[in-house]
């Protein structure tokens, strides 16, 4: 008697189970139709801010990062984190230090480099990525072609949700990065290689740190 209640007990859950991961789905596939109403960051705004700069500041890699966010300050004010502040970013077997200038949930925009060059794969996400060359080179491949697309300093690397590439970072490379999409869903990927690989959980710490308090902020200003 016991067994056969406890096994109505557990066919009734699953009714309610599947309507609320429809619910869920339905949610999301409801807030991404309406994603777009969320940006504020306009990729060819921040390809000419990097281009003007890349004019003004040639071999001053400091200097052209500074300048870029202070004009990039200006054009989106409020959303620009102007504090320097380096994390490592270990992912996709690729490593790489960051400075977050803005986190929300739907977009970011960082610095992104290594001055001693890298490789690895790009992830594959619900977002958009564009890579911005400031200095060097990055070299990047789609399965299935044969010659590899070599991008330099004011040229922009746009990475199509939903697809992925192995990358490299021949000698040195700094860029201007932008991503635009669901950026928590990013995060897994983001986190794996320190959680598992390099065991590096300050460097999550301070990942973690820096992302969340700029997505507080932006929320508490009305930025999804």
């Amino acid at each position: 008697m016991t067994a056969t209640k406890d096994a109505k007990s557990a066919s009734s859950k699953w009714p309610k189970i599947f309507f609320f991961l429809t619910l869920f789905v339905a949610i999301l596939a409801g807030l991404d139709s309406i994603k777009e109403r969320f940006y504020i960051f306009d990729q060819e705004v921040l390809k000419r801010v990097a281009q003007e700069n890349i004019a003004k500041h040639p071999g001053d890699t400091r200097e052209l990062m500074a300048n870029i966010a202070a004009d990039l300050e200006k054009e989106y004010p409020g959303h620009i984190e102007l504090k320097e502040e380096w994390v490592f970013n270990n992912a996709g077997g690729a490593m790489g230090s960051m400075w977050i200038i803005h986190g929300s949930l739907t977009e970011y925009v960082i610095f992104f480099g290594t001055p001693i060059g890298t490789e690895g794969h790009t992830g594959r996400f619900f977002a958009d990525d564009y890579f911005i060359i400031l200095e060097g080179e990055q070299w990047a491949h789609t399965a299935g072609e044969l010659e590899r697309h070599v991008y330099k300093p004011g040229e922009m690397h746009h990475l199509p949700r939903g697809n992925c590439q192995q990358y490299k970072i021949p000698e040195h490379a700094w860029a201007l990065e932008y991503a635009r999409g669901w950026i928590p869903l990013m995060l897994p990927f983001g986190f794996a290689d320190s959680l598992f690989s390099t065991v590096d959980y300050l460097s999550i710490v301070n990942q973690v740190r820096l992302y969340g308090k700029s997505v507080i902020s932006e929320l508490l200003s009305g930025k999804i």
